[in-house]
C-alpha cells in the first residue's frame, strides 16, 4: 500500500475514533464536525481522491449526518472568492484561445533566452509585483499563471516536464505566499485588519506592516521558493526554445488585452470605487463569454473550464465555516493557549510558541480562519507573554503565511489548476518550504523584530 493510501486510511480511522467518542478530548457537541474535518483534510492532504470528489463527499456527509446547517457548509458557493475563481477560469481560457498568453510568453522568452533559472525568477518577481497592484491573490493567479504556462510552452517544456511544473509553481506560489507581507493583498490579511480594528481598536499602517513583514516573509521567502523550485524541478530548455516572430495583434487579442487592462485598472483603483474584485473578474468573464465578442465560445465554456476547481474551493471554504461555526477552532486555540509556555521576558520562547499556534490553527481552519480564531484571544495572549497586543496580532502573519498543505489555501489550489498541473508538486513544495520557513525564516524574523523594537 502506498504512503498516500496509508495516510488516508490513518486519517479515516482517526475520524471514526473521534466520531464515536474513542478520542474523549474532543467535546461531544463538536465530535461530528471534528471527525468530518479530519476525514476531509486527510483525503485532501494525501490526494488519494480527486480534490473535488472529496469536497462533494464533505457536502454529502455534512448533510446526511446533520453536522452543520446547509447555509454553513455551502457558504462557499455564495462567497465572492468563488466567483472570482469562476471569472479567472473563463479569462484563462480566453488567454489560451486567443494566443495572447503565448504572445506575452514569447516576449518573455526573447528576454530570458535559454535560462530556466532566470525564467523562474522573472515569473516570481512579476507575481510579487502584482501583489502591490491587485488586491486578490486568485485574481493575480488568473493573469499570471496562464502566461507562465505559455512561457513553459515557449521554452519547449511539454506537459509533464519538470520545467513546466516549476514555472507554474513559481506563478502559483509567487502571487500568493510572499504577498502575505503586503497588507491589502490577501484575504487573511484583511480579516486580521478588520478584527484588529473592531476588537482592539488597532489599525495596522501599510508602511509599518510592510517594513515588519516584507524583508523576511516577502523577499527572503520568495528567494527560498525560487531556490527550492530549481532544486526540486531542475530542467533545461530545448535547443529550439527561442522567441518566434509573430505578426500584429489579432482582433481577438486586441479585445482581450483591452478587457484585461480595463479589469486591472478597476482592481488597482478599488480604494476609489470599492467594488469587490470578484465582481470585476465576473464582469470580465461575462464580456469574454458575450456572443458578439466570441473570446470564449459556448463549446469552449462547456469543455475547457475545470469546474472541479470551483467545487474544491467551495469545499475548502465550507470546511472553514463548519469548523468556525461548531466552535472547534476556538476550542483548539484555547486548549493550546492553556499549555503554551508564555511568560514575560521570555521573548524567544513566546515568539516560537505564538507563531507555532498560528501555523497549527491554519491547518484546522484553513488560512482565513487563523486571524478569525486568534484575534479575539490577542488580549489574553499579550498579558501572558508581556507583549503589546499589536505584536501578538502581527505574529499571526507568520502563521497564515506558512502553508503546510495546499488545501489550506484556495488561491494556491486554483493557481495549480489554472496551470494544468497536478496538486502533488505543490504538496511537496509546501511541506519543504514550511519546514525551512520554521527552521530558518522564523528565527531570522525574530531577530528582525528585535532589531525593529517590536519585542
Amino acid at each position: 500500500m502506498s504512503l498516500a493510501r496509508l495516510g488516508a486510511l490513518a486519517s479515516s480511522l482517526l475520524a471514526l475514533a473521534v466520531a464515536f467518542g474513542v478520542a474523549p478530548v474532543v467535546p461531544q457537541e463538536m465530535r461530528a464536525a471534528a471527525a468530518l474535518a479530519i476525514f476531509a483534510i486527510g483525503l485532501w492532504a494525501t490526494g488519494v481522491l480527486p480534490e473535488h470528489v472529496t469536497a462533494l463527499g464533505l457536502f454529502l456527509f455534512a448533510m446526511l449526518f446533520k453536522v452543520t446547517a446547509p447555509a454553513v457548509i455551502f457558504s462557499g458557493f455564495h462567497s465572492a472568492a468563488l466567483w472570482l475563481v469562476f471569472g479567472g477560469l473563463v479569462v484563462g481560457v480566453a488567454v489560451r484561445r486567443t494566443g495572447l498568453g503565448e504572445r506575452l510568453a514569447q516576449m518573455a522568452v526573447s528576454r530570458v533566452g535559454s535560462s530556466y533559472g532566470l525564467a523562474v525568477s522573472g515569473v516570481m518577481a512579476i507575481s510579487i509585483g502584482m501583489g502591490f497592484l491587485m488586491p486578490s491573490s486568485i485574481g493575480r493567479a488568473t493573469l499570471v499563471v496562464p502566461v507562465a504556462a505559455a512561457l513553459a510552452e515557449g521554452m519547449k517544456f511539454a506537459q509533464g516536464r519538470a520545467g513546466r511544473t516549476g514555472l507554474v509553481l513559481a506563478a502559483a506560489f509567487g502571487v500568493h505566499i510572499p504577498t502575505f507581507a503586503i497588507l491589502p493583498a490577501n484575504v487573511p490579511n484583511m480579516v486580521l485588519l478588520g478584527g484588529a480594528e473592531t476588537l482592539h481598536g488597532i489599525v495596522p499602517v501599510y508602511g509599518e506592516y510592510l517594513l515588519l513583514h516584507f524583508p523576511v516573509l516577502g523577499v527572503l521567502k520568495a528567494v527560498l521558493i525560487v531556490l527550492l523550485i530549481l532544486w526540486l524541478y531542475p530542467d533545461r530548455p530545448e535547443a529550439g526554445a527561442r522567441a518566434v516572430e509573430r505578426g500584429p495583434l489579432s482582433g481577438d487579442e486586441r479585445r482581450l488585452a483591452f478587457i484585461l487592462v480595463l479589469a486591472l485598472g478597476f482592481w488597482v483603483s478599488d480604494f476609489v470605487h470599492h467594488v469587490n474584485p470578484a465582481w470585476i473578474g465576473l464582469a470580465a468573464a461575462l464580456v469574454c463569454l458575450a456572443p458578439g465578442i466570441g473570446l470564449v465560445p459556448q463549446k469552449a465554456f462547456a469543455t475547457d473550464i475545470s469546474y472541479g476547481s470551483m467545487f474544491y474551493v467551495a469545499g475548502i471554504m465550507g470546511l472553514g465555516a463548519m469548523v468556525a461555526d461548531s466552535g472547534l477552532g476556538l476550542e483548539l486555540a484555547q486548549a493550546m493557549l492553556r499549555v503554551l509556555p508564555l511568560a514575560p521576558g521570555q521573548d524567544a520562547q513566546n515568539f516560537a510558541a505564538l507563531s507555532a499556534v498560528a501555523t497549527l490553527i491554519g491547518l484546522a481552519t484553513t488560512l482565513p480562519g487563523t486571524p478569525a480564531v486568534l484575534t479575539p484571544l490577542a488580549g489574553e495572549m499579550s498579558r501572558a507573554a508581556g507583549w503589546s497586543v499589536e505584536a501578538v496580532l502581527m505574529i499571526q502573519v507568520l502563521g497564515f503565511s506558512t502553508v503546510v498543505l495546499p488545501y489550506q489555501s484556495a488561491p494556491l489550489v486554483v493557481g495549480m489548476q489554472l496551470g494544468g498541473e497536478r496538486i502533488g508538486p505543490a504538496v511537496k513544495l509546501c511541506l519543504i518550504l514550511s519546514a525551512v520557513t520554521v527552521l530558518v525564516l522564523f528565527p531570522l524574523d525574530y531577530l528582525w523584530w528585535r532589531l525593529l523594537g517590536w519585542i
